[in-house]
């Protein structure tokens, strides 16, 4: 072949090489594997996933909660595992289209090493992003980046160099003791592959891809035999041997993420998860190859007729488990989901004596107070957004308690919001508790910034890959009932960890407290999926949520009282830190809650309705604005928000044919807040002709800064439950910038 074309210029040269046709190869028929490494580099250049902070479990993977030497060492191992994956899937679907390794020694060593273009090229983006990232996000030191990128590179050699020595004793003595006897068992089973690969090396022989030349072990260029002996017995042996890689390496790949399923909760086998979601790809890469191989032409046939399969048992739910609340009863009879029960538990004189009860809770907090003294009523609504809005929500309590001299938790009467600000909120909402009981624990002590802001992404991806998608049968206990350790759990355990254990404890467990005023009360309202009411908890009876408006007019009840509609599955001893996820929950990171109902209750984030935590608070002060027109000086509505008020408005450029297509939803999804602000201003303002005492509001905003004074850095802190270093240090600084410290003054003003 390389005499007939020996008189070529450079370029025709290299078009014809080994690693050029592979590569062009893969963009014609292999499709799936290249959609594998697609996602792969759309990740780590941030360009997939950064809204919820995926790319920095790969710019920055953590073991053992710290990110080093040996988190970089399991990433490059992997990564390695990755490519010789890929290497063996394309070598037994693609390996007999190149009929000049028939004449060679060691034809996978060297398929291997031309089909080494995209890994590469990979491993070197994927430096130059560690790099990058490291640099700006994390300001990690020339020290650490060399000992990170050390580890990658050390990590990705060992488990080539083990690979490797593998395929070549299996290419002597191994391979006679080993392949001959496994392949003794699966002979008729892959007696028609074997016929498969004869007969397509006989197409081969016709349809042959034309290959000049090729790179050789020793990394000189070779040219292809002119006289290529087609020697069919060493093509079916490495056939064989490699159907043994594929069916070992897929074996031993799926049993490691079975055993780190089995023992996740030992810290030293939670690896960092975006290894464990490699290992996830490098399970469909090598399950492409092998279905594609077997099912020849048939192949998208049986993938439409598996996934037809797969979907309508997931109907029947046999592979889909609901997410349960822990703390409830799933074994008692289901509550009757219906819109008579939901009138039964809105009657009248239950709401009488639930607003009766949240009185003497009002009249409590009042006493705190001089005799004569109307004091101002402060409202906090606090946004969500994972742990940005956690960890803004906990900075600007600390300083907003600190600027009024310690008097803002004693001004407070209620807590709303949605998602990562709840957390925050119910954070130092627990220290203020602590405190006030006499422990020695300063609520505004900067390390609980550190606590709250510890990543939380990782364990949950990673209980998501090794334990939800196929180890699912651990359990534990708790209040007495079993439940599974799905991604839910390790979301509960994180922020567990992440906060000293200060909140695990019963939803009962707050009654006291927050009937006595010593903390405000906190009521959570998430949204229910089935009909977009929205399922207010709290340790009291607070039906009086559920119903605005004037009581003479019949109106439907837009809210559930947890509370009292759970009662019979044990309401009371619900797990706050599960009340917490149910009011953060996020598509695919946190999942949705299914309570014990008829039918299924299930649960979605708060911010589906309010996102502010302003229309709860409104809700609780039409309920009782004459108690707070009679007993207050006025009413101070705080809002702590992780985004801007008065953002700019987008220019929108010319759009492309796509965008044009997606527009039209995504405007809608990208507009949301705006949509929610909107709403919410005009709910203030309504209020102040239904409300005749004053009404204050105060907007504590997270408004991202450029930290090195170029206006182009400017950029706002991820969507996540993962915040880079840069980010933290962005949200700490921002509470002082001019406005906030307006807003601050403001405050202490307003409670003097």
């Amino acid at each position: 072949m390389a005499q007939k074309y020996k008189n070529q210029n450079f370029l025709t040269s290299v078009y014809y090489s080994f690693p050029v046709q592979l590569f062009m190869n893969h963009l014609k028929r292999n499709h799936l594997l290249l959609f594998c490494w697609f996602i792969l580099f759309l990740v780590i250049t941030e360009n997939f996933g950064r809204y919820l902070g995926i790319p920095f479990l790969y710019l920055d993977p953590e073991y053992l909660d710290n990110v080093s030497f040996v988190s970089f060492f399991i990433m490059g191992f992997v990564i390695a595992g990755f490519s010789i994956a890929f290497h063996i899937t394309a070598y037994i679907i693609d390996g007999h289209r190149f009929t000049f390794l028939g004449a060679l020694s060691k034809p996978f060593s060297r398929f291997s090493l031309n089909n080494s273009l995209i890994p590469l090229i990979f491993l070197v983006v994927y430096i130059i992003q560690i790099i990058k990232f490291q640099k700006y996000n994390e300001f990690a030191t020339t020290a650490q980046i060399l000992r990170y990128l050390a580890g990658l590179l050390s990590g990705y050699v060992a488990m080539t160099l083990a690979m490797f020595m593998y395929f070549r004793l299996t290419n002597k003595d191994i391979f006679k003791f080993v392949a001959d006897s496994f392949n003794e068992k699966l002979k008729q089973k892959l007696r028609v592959t074997r016929a498969t690969v004869m007969e397509k090396m006989q197409i081969a022989k016709k349809r042959e891809i034309r290959v000049d030349n090729y790179i050789d072990l020793n990394l000189k260029i070779l040219s292809v035999p002119s006289d290529t002996i087609y020697r069919t017995d060493s093509i079916t042996k490495v056939f064989d041997q490699n159907h043994l890689n594929l069916v070992i390496f897929e074996l031993l790949v799926f049993l490691l993420l079975l055993f780190l399923g089995v023992f996740r909760d030992m810290k030293y086998f939670q690896l960092p998860a975006a290894a464990t979601t490699i290992l996830f790809f490098t399970i469909i890469v090598m399950f492409i190859g092998a279905f594609a191989y077997w099912f020849r032409h048939w192949a998208v046939t049986t993938a439409l007729i598996i996934l037809i399969s797969v979907n309508f048992l997931m109907k029947q739910e046999l592979f889909s488990g609901r997410f349960k609340a822990f703390g409830l009863d799933y074994n008692a009879a289901p509550a009757v989901y219906n819109h008579r029960t939901i009138r039964e538990q809105n009657r009248e004189e239950l709401r009488k004596n639930d607003l009766k009860n949240t009185t003497v809770i009002l009249e409590n907090w009042k006493s705190k107070f001089e005799d004569n003294e109307k004091p101002r009523a402060v409202f906090l609504c606090v946004s969500g957004g994972g742990q940005r809005a956690s960890l803004w929500t906990l900075m600007a309590l600390q300083k907003a308690d600190s600027a009024t001299g310690n008097k803002l938790f004693k001004h407070s009467i209620l807590i709303t919001g949605a998602s990562g600000g709840i957390v925050g909120a119910s954070y130092y909402r627990e220290l203020k508790l602590r405190a006030l009981a006499g422990q020695e624990i300063d609520p505004g002590d900067p390390v609980y910034l550190e606590n709250i802001s510890k990543d939380n992404l990782n364990p949950v991806i990673f209980s998501f890959l090794v334990n939800d998608l196929f180890v699912k049968f651990q359990h534990f206990e708790y209040g007495g009932y079993k439940y599974s350790k799905d991604r839910g759990y390790s979301f509960e355990e994180q922020i567990n960890k992440n906060t000293g254990s200060i909140l695990d404890k019963p939803l009962s467990d707050y009654r006291s407290p927050e009937k006595n005023a010593v903390i405000p009360l906190l009521i959570m309202g998430p949204t229910i999926i089935n009909d977009g009411r929205k399922l207010f908890i709290s340790p009291h009876n607070v039906s009086y949520m559920n119903i605005t408006g004037n009581e003479a007019i019949p109106v439907t009840p837009e809210g559930i009282d947890f509370l009292r509609f759970y009662e019979n599955q044990g309401s009371e001893q619900l797990r706050f830190l599960s009340a917490l996820r149910m009011n953060a929950t996020f598509p695919y990171i946190t999942p949705n809650i299914t309570l014990p109902s008829k039918p299924p209750m299930e649960i979605m984030d708060a911010g589906i309705s309010d996102n502010f935590g302003i229309s709860d608070a409104l809700r609780f002060i039409h309920a009782f604005k004459d108690w707070l027109e009679q007993n207050t000086s006025g009413i101070i509505i705080l809002s702590i928000r992780d985004s801007g008020k008065n953002k700019p408005i987008a220019i929108r450029g010319t759009k492309s044919l796509f965008e044009k297509f997606s527009n039209p939803i995504s405007n809608i999804y990208i507009n949301f807040e705006n949509l929610q602000e909107i709403n919410n201003n005009d709910k203030i303002i309504f209020a102040k002709n239904w409300y005749n005492g004053k009404i204050t509001r105060i907007d504590l905003q997270y408004i991202p800064q450029s930290l090195t004074g170029d206006p182009k850095d400017i950029e706002r802190a991820s969507l996540s439950w993962r915040l880079t270093t840069r980010e933290k240090k962005d949200i700490r600084s921002s509470i002082y910038l001019k406005i906030n410290r307006n807003e601050l003054k403001r405050l202490n003003d307003a409670l003097q």
